[in-house]
């Protein structure tokens, strides 16, 4: 893996449902979609499936091409490959990024993260977080309440002081 999503950024979505990738992010969707430069408008397959999440799983072109090739290889018309076709190529949208760095968010991902007309009519903050892979894309005050509620499962986890690079695989394993 050459270039990977990390960080947590916070970005104003205007009342046209227009947000602003991050720079970062961006330098890694170019490297990832075979097209650029030629075509100088990379793209991001934005994934919506999955109705227990509450946000958006973004992929570069490689990493998403990467992804098909797994869910084909599985045997057709199986239930796990049916799931998959559904939930990560069905349930998706390809999106430009314009010559400013910027998205439309598409009605349907604006539904999943909950985005209401008074949320656009007012403007709302979109977070965008590194996942390595992939990025994803939140509203922000649910991304907010969903990490407190995840701070305190690994505080349980993690109870008696364990460091959190003690859940690293061994690499010499």
């Amino acid at each position: 893996m050459s270039e990977s999503f990390r960080g947590e950024l916070i970005q104003k979505v205007d009342n046209k449902a227009r947000v602003s990738i991050p720079a970062a992010f961006r330098r890694v969707l170019e490297t990832g979609d075979p097209s650029w430069p030629e075509t100088p408008r990379p793209k991001v397959v934005m994934v919506y499936g999955d109705e227990r999440r509450r946000f958006v799983e973004c992929y570069s072109i490689t990493e998403m091409k990467r992804v098909e090739a797994l869910i084909a290889r599985l045997p057709k018309g199986s239930p796990n490959r049916r799931l998959l076709e559904r939930n990560l190529i069905t349930l998706s949208a390809t999106v430009e990024i314009d010559e400013d760095g910027r998205i439309v968010l598409p009605p349907r991902v604006r539904e999943k993260i909950g985005v209401t007309t008074s949320d656009l009519t007012a403007g709302f903050e979109a977070v965008f977080a590194g996942t390595l892979e992939t990025f994803q894309v939140w509203k922000r005050d649910v991304y907010d309440g969903e990490i407190a509620d995840q701070s305190l499962a690994a505080v349980e986890e993690l109870s008696g002081g364990l460091d959190m690079l003690a859940l690293l695989p061994n690499p010499e394993a």
